[in-house]
């Protein structure tokens, strides 16, 4: 058993803020196993680099034989969460809201013991609730309370809606840490007023509130905005290894930094030291951004597949050569528009998005670039085409 001090070092590493800290340690103090708590709305199937800080510090807690209660919010997510949103979220449909739930448990497999922790859905308690129960509810917290978060007070000094079920988004939060007793709760800095909302409704249902500890957003691909799918800027878990590395190759030296404290276990005073060792010449930052390609991939496939990314990267980057194993994608040997094929085979998400990268003189055909987004050309069996530098598929032509 680690002493508090030492328990204390590891999950305070990466993490902005302890609310409070002094109650986190007097929790520790008790030697049991507390009930960490987080919890994520299956608003969107796929999860990248940003929702593995907060999962990393979750496997410390795991690690450290504290207890993960991983609550899906199948309720919650039905409303959306409204943190940083200029308006009212599209409500996503049971079934929506299912299928997402089923595609997250498998992908935290990657990072947590799924053996170990306990997963709980919000339904459980929150769609029970009668009318009265919600007034109930609702009478905790007031609604001065609810415009101190930013993104409700800027929209009603502007003028925009904001709809009556917003506000019942951090009250259901919260409760959900009254019905699981919550010893401490995780969450990004975005999600501060939530879950200190949990605090508050703990007290009012005369609970021990739970410590907090708000871990910081990635910045995505840009280095600016915090990785999002939406954006475009993510590096998603399920990504080819391939792609994985190619995108980390393509972070600026200072997002690398931020990278290695958040997304590894390298220990930080090495870490601290990259900067000065990079400018001595002690270390070069591209063998450094090579090193922090691999231990990402090694932590979601494995040593081989992190080692064969690498080899790929060199030989396409380098040495100018197409990779070993292109994909292949089946199509008409007829006359169609190469904005049609780059959305019919997957490498774009849609026609528009295909366009766009024409237009950015981002998509190649055997070496050759594009510009004209009404293209059309004739398939043939072996043509390359290209996105980027890393997408690549080969057309098999059908008569």
């Amino acid at each position: 058993m680690l002493s508090i001090e030492e328990q204390l070092e590891i999950i305070k590493r990466g993490a902005v803020d302890i609310i409070p800290e002094e109650e986190l340690i007097e929790k520790l103090k008790t030697n049991r196993p507390l009930i960490i708590k987080f919890g994520a709305d299956p608003s969107a199937p796929d999860i990248h680099l940003g929702h593995i800080v907060v999962l990393r510090k979750l496997r410390e807690f795991q690690r450290l034989g504290h207890k993960i209660v991983f609550v899906i919010g199948d309720f919650t997510g039905m409303i959306g969460d409204p943190t940083g949103k200029s308006e009212t979220r599209k409500q996503l449909t049971k079934e929506e809201v299912k299928k997402n739930a089923k595609t997250y448990q498998e992908q935290i497999g990657k990072i947590l013991d799924i053996d170990k922790i306990e997963i709980r859905f919000n339904s459980e308690w929150l769609a029970p609730f009668n009318f009265e129960e919600v007034i109930r509810l609702s009478s905790k917290y007031t609604v001065a309370r609810m415009l101190e978060r930013d993104d409700f007070s800027n929209r009603y000094k502007e003028g925009r809606a904001i709809s009556v079920h917003e506000f019942f988004y951090p009250l259901m939060q919260g409760y959900d840490s009254v019905a699981l007793n919550a010893d401490i709760e995780l969450g990004g800095t975005d999600q501060t007023f939530n879950l200190l909302v949990g605090r508050d409704l703990q007290r009012e249902y005369g609970q021990e509130p739970q410590a907090v500890v708000t871990m910081p957003l990635l910045e995505g691909l840009d280095g600016v905005q915090k990785m999002s799918k939406s954006l475009g800027n993510y590096i998603g878990i399920n990504e080819p290894a391939k792609e994985i590395f190619g995108k980390i190759m393509s972070i600026s030296d200072e997002l690398m930094i931020k990278y290695y404290k958040l997304l590894t276990d390298v220990p930080l005073k090495e870490i601290e030291e990259m900067p000065s060792d990079f400018q001595s010449g002690k270390k070069h930052p591209k063998n450094e951004k090579k090193r922090l390609a691999r231990l990402i991939i090694e932590e979601f496939y494995s040593k081989e597949e992190a080692e064969k990314a690498d080899k790929e990267f060199e030989q396409v980057f380098k040495k100018n050569k197409l990779p070993e194993d292109i994909p292949e994608f089946r199509t008409i040997s007829s006359e169609r528009k190469i904005a049609d094929i780059l959305a019919d085979s997957g490498m774009v998400g849609s026609k528009s998005e295909g366009k766009r990268f024409i237009k950015q003189g981002g998509v190649k055909i055997n070496g050759e670039k594009i510009n004209d987004i009404d293209l059309i050309i004739k398939p043939e069996n072996g043509m390359i085409i290209q996105i980027g530098k890393r997408k690549f598929i080969k057309l098999i032509c059908e008569v």
